[in-house]
């Protein structure tokens, strides 16, 4: 079956493209394009008092949106921001430290580079002490041996580079509000898996995760889940976190006591409309993260069958099919994996390179066509 009509814009944006790179940057959809128009209508029709309607509306029907896709059902425990990596500042900041100032971070040499160049800065300015463990067999019980010497720990619940599922349960449980925080990236994982982070887990546990990829709203409109209690008053703090409070006298910070207490300031609301947008259209359509998983593993398993006379089939695959959750791209592990993305390209066939490995990312906007379409590319490399 073929959701091509649901992405008429795009793919009619540059019809020779073979973008393979749902993983990376996920083609938007036509949906996001009226959210996009109606966020500036909405400034049009309502100036001044637009931020009535953002934060009174559009901002608690996002929340609501992501928390059901979570499985957390806590959509006061939702706050948006423009990138992941704002929300980490913040919540690095409000971490408490537990010997020294220096903040003692626990992570993986696997994390995304939003996370892993500002942990390396910090390190390198003397700021925090960070702990890296190798990416592999056994993770989750690795890093559970090595919290107790740890203020913060963030680890991505499915890595960007190789694929690998981490079960982030037993690593979410350690969390507590004055010592370790536990902070899953789950960039990879919303909307790839169904209830990536259920209620149990987010009682402890802060998630990352964003409308870049999966969620085909974008950019502007990233998000982070915020156990109860955890950092009441942090330290980096804009003026929306008290934006239910702005008739405090002068002088005192206040704080709301939901999620909105790790609000910045003054955002583009754009993402948000897109997100909506999107979201009404997999409603309108019947499309669920299972649904649309169940399309991209057909896709995945056609592909690896197609590939197996080609250059590709000689790579290893870190990440088989199996039974269990799996990502959304494929990622193979050759010595060719960069000049093979260069031969693609000029194709006009987009793919990713993350060192020795070539990542295929499949979507919605895929179907039998494309992977036929990249089967006689394969075969030419």
């Amino acid at each position: 079956m073929s959701f091509k009509r649901l992405f008429t814009r795009s793919l009619q944006a540059a019809p020779d493209r073979l973008h393979l790179a749902a993983h990376s940057h996920h083609l938007w959809p036509d949906a996001s394009f009226d959210g996009q128009l109606q966020c500036w209508n909405d400034a049009a029709r309502f100036a001044d008092t637009k931020w009535d309607r953002i934060m009174g509306e559009v901002w608690p029907e996002a929340q609501a949106r992501v928390a059901a896709e979570l499985g957390t059902a806590r959509p006061d425990a939702i706050v948006f921001a423009t990138n992941t990596h704002d929300l980490l500042i913040r919540l690095a900041a409000a971490c408490p430290r537990g010997a020294g100032d220096q903040l003692r971070i626990l992570t993986t040499d696997g994390e995304f580079h939003s996370a892993r160049r500002q942990f390396a800065r910090w390190e390198e300015a003397g700021e925090m002490i960070v702990t890296r463990i190798a990416v592999g067999p056994d993770l989750s019980e690795r890093i559970v041996a090595q919290a107790d010497a740890h203020d913060l720990i963030f680890v991505s619940q499915l890595m960007f580079g190789s694929g690998l599922f981490v079960d982030v349960a037993p690593i979410a449980a350690l969390g507590r509000t004055d010592g370790p925080w536990v902070v899953i990236d789950g960039y990879h994982s919303f909307m790839a898996l169904e209830s990536p982070f259920p209620a149990q887990l987010g009682e402890t546990a802060f998630f990352l995760g964003g409308g870049y990829k999966y969620v085909m709203a974008g950019e502007g409109v990233a998000f982070m889940h915020c156990p109860p209690g955890f950092g009441p008053r942090p330290p980096i703090t804009g003026w929306y976190a008290e934006f239910d409070e702005l008739g405090l006298p002068p002088g005192q910070v206040g704080y709301a006591p939901d999620a909105m207490r790790f609000t910045g300031a003054t955002f583009d609301a754009s993402g948000l409309y897109r997100f909506l947008a999107v979201q009404q259209m997999l409603q309108t359509e019947g499309l669920t993260t299972a649904t649309i998983t169940a399309h991209v593993s057909a896709l995945q398993r056609r592909l690896l069958d197609v590939l197996g006379k080609t250059p590709l089939g000689q790579a290893r695959l870190l990440n088989p099919l199996g039974r269990g959750p799996h990502a959304r791209f494929l990622a193979f592990r050759s010595p060719s994996a960069a000049d093979w993305c260069a031969q693609l390209l000029h194709e006009g066939c987009i793919t990713d390179v993350r060192g020795d490995v070539l990542r295929i990312g499949l979507g919605l906007y895929h179907d039998e066509s494309d992977i036929d379409a990249f089967a006689r590319l394969a075969r030419a490399l």
